[in-house]
């Protein structure tokens, strides 16, 4: 190593590497190619890398992977792409990277908000549930605000983001979640039999725990070696699919797995057609949890201070990156683990200054080899303390029971309590972990979906047991998703270290009775102390302990810190670990960008925008759009020097003196086919449809199972066996689920198949007195003559040479015709019906007019005109009713006596007083405009329009017993006035229904 490096040339697989160029805190650094942010400034000398968040301490590198607490960066690429909160042991480096350090100001060796630290006596855990509650006054004016402003440790990003995600949907029969061991032996186990597999994992190169086990021997290989090849073989098969740098971070019902890939994080100048993130979303057989074991850090005095890392971690640094994370190191321990960790340091050149192991005779072939090379162990002693501020300098060593200590100068500690499975994924799973007293671990015990753990993550010590399980379930995991047995061969174990047990909770010296801060959550500042005091508040679940303190709830999501608070409480509270419960593992196991859940649903694609084929037509003709649900709709078609009311005027009374045209191409259309499919309607639609002859349409009124109105629509029988049925366009998706869950668990007997077509016709209703002018010299194959077609009436032939169902229905209450064509001639079918409505004097009608036309008649739209609490009989619909009907959905919902009794809501219509009144839609009704506020309110508007047809304002409302109330007075109050309004029927514009026949 030079003075200025920590790199040691001879260690390592990146010597051959091309070297890079980054930033830190705008100071300029070099790494080489494979480089996480981590390992490159640590073989800078580099540990000081973030403060903590609420004390503002100096924190470093932890840990080398997806556990770390401590090593948040931001990444900036340019001033639109700032990244903050980027674990610093996962980016890796590329030539230009720009990082920078958080939760600090001025700078991060001098940060003004460290004086949090000093006052932290007043910050004990707990402390914002009591300061915050005095005076209430102060929460909105002066608390809420300091404290959002203090929240977060990053800064978030300010422009938007230029990158784009990427989301892929697959499905497989195995899939494997981890690239260790484990993982590896069971994909290829799987792979062999044909099966597909996919195999996840979150590092840049797969291998697992290999990248730091120096002693591992497989199938005659070094352990990366190995897991190189075999990685590269499973690569080339055409079943097999390895994804790296792939992070599982939720695990959901039926084998649903999320899965998010940094796909050009890692790259210089990634090219403008990579996405940033691929979220995949897949669909498993059977899925392969290998997904390892974190290790656990001691909890002792300040063994926060940077410098102060896993022993693990400071193995991958030495064995994968060649880095050393000191050159004067001691280690703390109550694992064999840390044993391997000096061995190989100590080969490296790395002097060791002490290897404290809290166990009084540890014993063990690590041991030796410790003690073969001159490395001084002190047994049955403890760390108590270490000394340093911006970096570790001593440690201070006692024996574990007290006594004098002895200070050791150091420039690195690492320390190592053992290991805890991450069960993570599996308690996603909705799988019951179970708590093994022997070894003190929480391991997987009941398993809620076809999935199946192995490995570390499994409880299973020692690569050879490791690898034997986990390939027996590979071929297992094929077997069950239908492959033949495995042709491969199992690999085999030459060489492996092997380690178990450990110690949970505080180490001596910061045990019960102590006020030294020993850190359980070093993000999130929680110390043992802390999970004490919580316990002698009143917590007695982990889960309240755990808001209490905070503990477990930093990004990392307690990965290394949630063992550890439970086993201080389970000692505080005099109780088994099992019976203080443990902390929810929530999806995601580790943070996600909001771009890759988002994907592409942004700006205008947030919500997807649906266009008719008519669209472009109403565009070039000066239509003004509105949105309903996810349908760009015309809303009016304006003439120069038109507002929206002189156009809805003229429009509508246009359509009732000559002829209009209205794109109804949004309405839900199904069709139900079956020998069955009369029997089916009868049993979901109130109406019956036994006897209705083939080319005949009626209306279809739907119910939930409850009673109230849940859609309606028109009808059509085309044949014997087959429903044409249309949907309100809002209804369109949620009554073809409801026909669907009905079909599958109520009427599975019932020989029905049901088909969406809403997309694949495009509807051009032609409405007015000569509406049949207008269509009849395009139809072909038909006679639509009142005798041959009367209303309510199908009929299927051509019109423009294209194969069309006409509808002679109307919702206008004129004579109406609807042409139903497939969507890709529905423009051209438009153009021409435009071209022979001009011959008319016809106009193109929006959604404005077509709302006052029904309303003028009386239609109901549901979901306006009511609105989930209205009944058949509330809406004036009971003719609706087949009244020889026995069964159908909300039969026994309609029938409750709340739904027949008096005092209901119903549908009636009103006139204001003063015809020129326009009333609000949502406005209040009232029958004494004299009572004390607060008014007893009887009812509410629900349509409300100018009616040019009508020479006066029409109203529809929803009136307690308003059947019975016709000709009443009633009042409508408003902020200004109060207006009064007659109760009437709904039917505004010719009552007898003369105009459907021209």
């Amino acid at each position: 190593m030079s003075a200025s490096s920590f790199r040691i040339p001879s260690v390592g697989r990146l010597k051959q590497a091309r070297t890079v160029s980054f930033t830190f805190d705008d100071k300029a650094y070099t790494g080489v190619e494979g480089d996480t942010l981590a390992s490159a400034l640590l073989a800078n000398g580099v540990h000081l890398t973030g403060r903590s968040f609420k004390y503002h301490r100096p924190r470093g590198i932890l840990s080398a992977g997806a556990e770390e607490p401590n090593a948040l960066v931001g990444i900036e690429r340019d001033d639109a792409r700032k990244a903050p909160n980027v674990r610093a042991t996962v980016q890796e480096v590329y030539d230009g990277l720009k990082a920078v350090s958080q939760n600090r100001w001025p700078s991060l060796s001098f940060d003004v908000g460290a004086v949090n630290d000093v006052f932290s006596p007043f910050f004990s855990a707990g402390f914002y549930y009591k300061t915050f509650m005095w005076p209430k006054s102060a929460w909105k004016s002066l608390y809420e605000p300091k404290i959002r402003a203090a929240a977060g440790l990053g800064v978030a990003p300010d422009k938007a983001d230029p990158d784009h995600y990427a989301a892929q949907y697959a499905h497989c029969d195995v899939l494997v979640l981890g690239g260790g061991a484990a993982g590896i032996a069971a994909a290829l186990a799987a792979a062999e039999t044909g099966v597909r597999v996919i195999i996840a994992d979150e590092q840049a190169e797969l291998g697992g725990a290999l990248r730091f086990e120096s002693g591992a021997r497989i199938d005659g290989k070094d352990g990366w070696a190995w897991a190189q090849a075999s990685v590269a073989r499973l690569a080339a098969m055409d079943n097999v699919r390895v994804l790296s740098r792939t992070t599982a971070f939720g695990y959901y019902a039926q084998n649903f797995v999320g899965l998010t890939e940094r796909v050009s994080d890692h790259l210089q100048n990634p090219g403008a057609d990579l996405p940033r993130e691929r979220l995949w979303q897949v669909r498993a057989k059977r899925v392969v949890l290998a997904t390892g074991s974190i290790e656990r850090h001691m909890v002792f005095a300040d063994n926060d201070r940077p410098g102060v890392m896993l022993a693990s971690a400071a193995r991958t640094y030495l064995n994968h990156y060649g880095v050393a994370v000191g050159r004067n190191v001691g280690i703390y321990t109550a694992n064999d683990s840390a044993y391997a960790a000096a061995i190989d340091l100590k080969k490296a050149g790395v002097n060791i200054a002490a290897l404290v192991d809290l166990r009084d005779n540890p014993t063990g072939d690590l041991i030796d080899e410790a003690r073969g090379l001159g490395i001084e162990i002190h047994a049955g002693r403890a760390v108590v303390r270490v000394g340093g501020k911006l970096r570790v300098s001593s440690m201070v060593v006692q024996p574990k029971n007290g006594g004098g200590g002895r200070t050791i100068p150091v420039d690195a500690v690492l320390m190592s309590a053992g290991w805890t499975p991450s069960v993570h994924l599996f308690s996603q799973s909705r799988g019951k972990v179970a708590f093994n007293d022997e070894v003190k671990r929480f391991l997987p015990g009941t398993y809620a979906q076809d999935c199946v753990s192995v490995g570390a993550c499994n409880g299973t010590d020692g690569l050879s047991a490791t690898i034997d399980e986990a390939y027996a379930a590979g071929a297992k995991a094929a077997k069950d998703a239908g492959a033949k047995a495995a042709k491969g061969t199992k690999p085999k174990v030459d060489a492996s270290e092997n380690w178990s047990r450990g110690m949970l909770g505080a180490a001596p010296g910061a045990g019960p009775g102590t006020t030294v801060k020993a850190f359980v959550d070093f993000q999130n500042d929680v110390t043992a102390k802390d999970i004490r005091q919580a316990v002698h508040e009143g917590m007695r679940s982990i889960e309240h302990v755990k808001r209490f303190t905070t503990n477990g709830m930093a990004t990392d999501q307690g990965k290394t810190s949630n063992m550890h608070g439970l086993a201080i409480a389970a000692d505080e509270l005099d109780k088994p670990i099992p019976q203080v419960g443990l902390t929810t593992f929530r999806a995601p196991y580790t943070p996600v960008t909001f771009g890759s859940i988002v994907g592409h649903a942004r700006g205008s694609l947030f919500d997807p925008t649906r266009r008719t084929a008519t669209h472009g037509w109403a565009e070039k003709n000066g239509a003004v759009f509105e949105d309903v649900g996810n349908w760009k709709r015309a809303w009016y078609f304006p003439k120069p020097g038109e507002d929206m009311h002189a156009a809805v005027n003229r429009e509508c009374v246009t359509v009732r003196k000559t002829a209009g045209l209205f794109d109804a191409s949004t309405l839900g259309k199904i069709e139900v086919v079956g020998p069955d499919a009369a029997t089916f309607m009868e049993l979901m639609y109130t109406n019956p449809w036994q006897k209705l002859g083939v080319g005949r349409c009626r209306y279809g009124l739907m119910l939930r199972e409850d009673g109230f109105i849940y859609d309606d629509g028109v009808v059509g029988r085309l044949a014997e066996d087959r429903f044409h049925v249309t949907t309100t366009t809002g209804g369109a998706a949620r009554v073809m689920n409801m026909m669907e869950d009905y079909l599958q668990t109520e009427f599975p007997h019932l020989n029905v198949w049901l088909t969406s077509v809403s997309e694949q016709w495009a509807v051009v209703a032609v409405q007015g007195p000569n509406s049949r002018q207008i269509i009849e010299p395009l139809i072909e194959g038909i006679d639509i003559s009142d005798e041959a077609m009367p209303h309510m009436s199908v009929r299927e032939g051509k019109i423009c040479g294209v194969p069309t169902r006409l509808f002679r229905m109307s919702f206008s209450g004129e004579r109406g015709f609807e042409v139903n064509v497939p969507a890709d001639y529905g423009e051209a079918v438009w153009e021409a019906l435009w071209a022979e409505g001009q011959k008319h004097g016809a106009c193109a009608y929006g959604t404005e007019t077509m709302h006052v036309l029904r309303a003028e008649k009386g239609y109901i739209i549901v979901g306006q005109d009511t609105d989930g609490t209205v009944t058949v009989h509330d809406a004036g619909l009971d003719w609706a009713i087949g009244k020889k009907k026995t069964d159908f959905v909300g039969i026994r919902g309609m029938k409750r006596p709340d739904l027949v009794a008096g005092g209901r809501k119903q549908l009636v219509g009103l006139k204001t007083k003063d015809p020129k009144v326009v009333l609000e839609e949502g406005a209040q009704i009232v029958a004494d405009p004299k009572q004390p506020i607060p008014m007893k309110m009887i009812g509410h508007v629900t349509s409300s329009y100018w009616s040019e047809n009508c020479g006066r304002s029409i109203a529809l409302a929803v009136v307690v017993d308003g059947h019975k109330r016709m000709g009443e007075t009633l009042y409508v109050p408003m902020p200004d006035r109060t207006i009064e309004v007659e109760v009437c029927g709904t039917v505004f514009f010719d009552e007898k229904g003369e105009h459907l026949n021209g």
